[in-house]
């Protein structure tokens, strides 16, 4: 019987605005979910897995749609608690026409962010297969960091495959070097690592590092690579394996690039859980990745796996990126 994957992060509140232009001069907004890792746990749940989320919300409309969200995805629940006294975070997104979107956050001191090890201590682990993290709850506060990594050892002392996702939130940290020393940190806790190209970079410290030079800073730390190109595709290095270019697929208009790289890791979990090697995981992540940026919401556009199937069948992919 297939375990469950594990993820914790902190789902949001997402206001979208119905016009272009900058937040202050909305019309209107409509409601979404955001999130990284609910954004994974979403496209993990629609291509069938058992996925638990662990989380803690407010007894607010918020926090109840998150809830009823999870809920009829088909995800665990268990591990979402609820605070009789904290507001669930929710943040705004501007609607544009190319480039990214305008974000405004309004997560202090959210539920979420009193998460602590007491949160987590009590997760049974034996059921999961597989834990997958970001680097945003270890920066939403101190307690957040600890249990995150209290999470992720529990996790790898027993058997647990982790994945990583940088997930750089800059305004989130007190410091770069304070951010940079905490997600390097959690890659070497990873057996998986899925980095940006910038954020890379700026993990390993060069702003000019080559695409082989970061994977090759990752593996130094014993991590597998899946280095995320954006449209152009992306660079798997397994430690000590060869490293290989995945095409990128071509969409005809990209409307929102915001849960791009979370469809990316959707996509790999998902194929690895499911027996694909890594290179087949990242060309699987790329797909998911692509069709998520035809969509306006965070996460409307991860697929059903029917769904993903006929994405790949009917998009052209890109030219392979070069390994330099």
């Amino acid at each position: 019987m297939e375990k469950k994957v594990l993820l914790a992060g902190e789902a949001m509140g997402l206001l979208m605005a119905v016009n272009t232009g900058p937040l202050e001069r909305s019309e209107g907004f409509d409601c979404g979910i955001a999130g990284a890792e609910f954004n994974v746990a979403t496209g993990l749940s629609r291509l069938g897995h058992k996925v638990s989320y662990l989380t803690k919300v407010g007894n607010d409309p918020f926090g109840r749609m998150i809830i009823n969200r999870a809920q009829s995805e088909g995800m665990d629940c268990s591990l979402i608690a609820t605070s009789t006294t904290l507001k669930t975070g929710y943040m705004m997104k501007s609607l544009v026409t190319s480039g990214d979107p305008e974000i405004f956050y309004c997560r202090e001191g959210s539920a979420a962010s009193t998460l602590d090890s007491e949160d987590i201590g009590s997760v049974n682990l034996s059921s999961f297969s597989h834990l997958h993290l970001t680097g945003i709850l270890p920066a939403l506060s101190q307690s957040c960091q600890t249990a995150t990594f209290d999470l992720a050892m529990r996790a790898r002392d027993a058997g647990l495959f982790i994945s990583f996702d940088p997930n750089i939130r800059p305004q989130l940290w007190p410091s770069q070097d304070r951010m940079v020393a905490v997600l390097n940190t959690m890659a070497v806790l990873a057996g998986l690592v899925m980095p940006g190209l910038t954020e890379g970079r700026l993990l390993c410290g060069d702003m000019q590092a080559s695409p082989l030079k970061v994977c090759s800073f990752f593996n130094s730390m014993s991590c597998d690579v899946c280095l995320k190109l954006g449209s152009e595709g992306a660079i798997v290095a397994p430690a000590g394996g060869t490293p290989r270019a995945v095409s990128g697929f071509v969409v005809d208009k990209v409307v929102d690039t915001v849960g791009a790289g979370d469809g990316f890791a959707c996509g790999v979990i998902s194929a690895l859980i499911s027996g694909a090697d890594l290179y087949e995981a990242a060309r699987v992540g790329c797909a998911i990745g692509a069709r998520q940026c035809t969509f306006r919401g965070d996460n409307e556009g991860l697929p059903t796996q029917s769904e993903l199937d006929d994405f790949i069948k009917h998009t052209p992919e890109a030219p392979l990126p070069q390994l330099i």
